[in-house]
């Protein structure tokens, strides 16, 4: 006969989402303690060092200097070129995005607008939360990386803004 789980305790499903959202947060360590179990995962600490160094322009200079050195894939750098320039908003949770306050409602910013630090761009939904999301950043909207509706990651890039 199956015994059914405790409400505090978590089934093997939940910890491998907690293990994968810890892994994507580029947290080091994370601790879950209930009266039944405790549960610590830590990640390597190469993980949030990558994660950094993947963030600075200076990363993407070597690329055009490859590019150069190999004739076949001069093609794309131009491409790298032209979004070097651009900034990115990303998403601060996980959720479902949501360009609109509501269905009948136009959307917060349409590639072209201009956006400025503070204003709002969009909504995330996490947990029956509807939580505005501001930009960090002054400039135009060049792309919306992401559907309506759409389920996103933590750190996901959203929008492609011009600062000039």
């Amino acid at each position: 006969m199956a015994t059914k789980p405790k409400s505090d305790e978590f089934d093997f499903g939940q910890i491998q989402a907690l293990i994968k959202f810890v892994s994507k947060s580029g947290a080091s360590e994370v601790e879950l303690e209930t009266q039944e179990f405790k549960i610590v995962i830590k990640t390597p600490a190469s993980n949030p060092v990558q994660m950094q160094t993947a963030a600075p322009v200076q990363v993407s200079a070597p690329a055009p200097v490859a590019a150069a050195a190999a004739p076949a894939p001069t093609a794309p750098a131009p491409e790298e070129d032209e979004n070097a320039n651009l900034l990115t908003i990303k998403s601060p949770m996980i959720g479902t995005f949501y360009r609109s306050a509501s269905p009948d409602k136009p959307s917060f910013v349409n590639v072209g607008d201009q956006v400025n630090a503070g204003e709002v761009v969009c909504i995330v939904e996490a947990m029956k939360l509807f939580n505005e999301i501001e930009s960090e950043i002054s400039g135009k909207i060049v792309k919306v990386l992401v559907d309506d509706s759409s389920p996103i990651e933590y750190d996901q890039p959203l929008f492609l803004v011009d600062p000039s």
